[in-house]
């Protein structure tokens, strides 16, 4: 039996990157565009006469921000999922995005290929919450995982949270310059020590560059720079 396709809606101001990105979603097998819109009103209207599994939503809109958007569709009842698609850096709106439920948050520019791992782990996802019943901790722990894991260059090694990664990985993409250990702590809200973690992690993987800065006395600080993917 043919499975049904997961209905996506498109928003984005900006008309092209609209195509392009409805473009992407189309070659994804199993994903149907149901429509491409480009205002949180225009979003509002389409969506109170078409059913949609799952909305790309870029933040900046005309009319009204991508999260209050989605604020607005939780209070009128629409349980929609949402993944973010934005050029938006900074890590309040990161934070309030996933305050506020989206699976998932993809910064642009993107390669098909990026938004393409999201899609299909979302498609997973959902065939695996569709099964009902009860989980197991370990099968709550892979769902919650699934999509925080989706488009990483490579699995992390145990005991590394994909949670917590992203967190390093957007504080560093945000960040105008190279940033100390303790500043990209700061940032993400999390121990020196973690940071640390992950930035030997994320060095090896070659996503981020080390640079040491030497002062007048002492040790050579350390100073991380992300490094766009080729």
């Amino acid at each position: 039996m043919t499975e049904t396709p997961i209905r996506v809606l498109v928003v984005d101001d900006d008309m092209r990157v609209a195509r392009i990105n409805a473009a992407y979603v189309a070659k994804v097998p199993g994903f149907r565009v149901s429509g491409q819109v480009h205002g949180a009103a225009e979003a509002l209207d389409f969506l109170a006469t078409h059913p949609v599994d799952l909305i790309l939503l870029d933040h900046y809109l005309p009319d009204e921000n991508g999260l209050d958007l989605v604020r607005r569709l939780r209070q009128l009842g629409h349980r929609t999922d949402v993944v973010m698609v934005t050029a938006a850096r900074d890590l309040a709106t990161v934070q309030t995005a996933m305050r506020l439920g989206a699976l998932q948050y993809l910064v642009k520019p993107f390669t098909f290929a990026g938004l393409r791992t999201r899609l299909e782990a979302y498609a997973a996802l959902r065939r695996t919450l569709e099964t009902g019943g009860e989980a197991e901790q370990a099968e709550v722990d892979r769902i919650f995982g699934a999509l925080a894991a989706a488009g990483a260059p490579n699995e992390l090694p145990k005991g590394h949270s994909p949670t917590t990664a992203e967190l390093v990985r957007q504080v560093l993409r945000s960040a105008e310059g190279p940033l100390s250990t303790q500043q990209i702590a700061t940032r993400a809200g999390i121990s020196r020590q973690t940071a640390q973690r992950y930035l030997k992690l994320l060095e090896r993987g070659g996503r981020v560059t080390l640079a040491l800065r030497y002062g007048e006395t002492g040790r050579p600080e350390h100073r991380y720079s992300w490094c766009p993917a080729p």
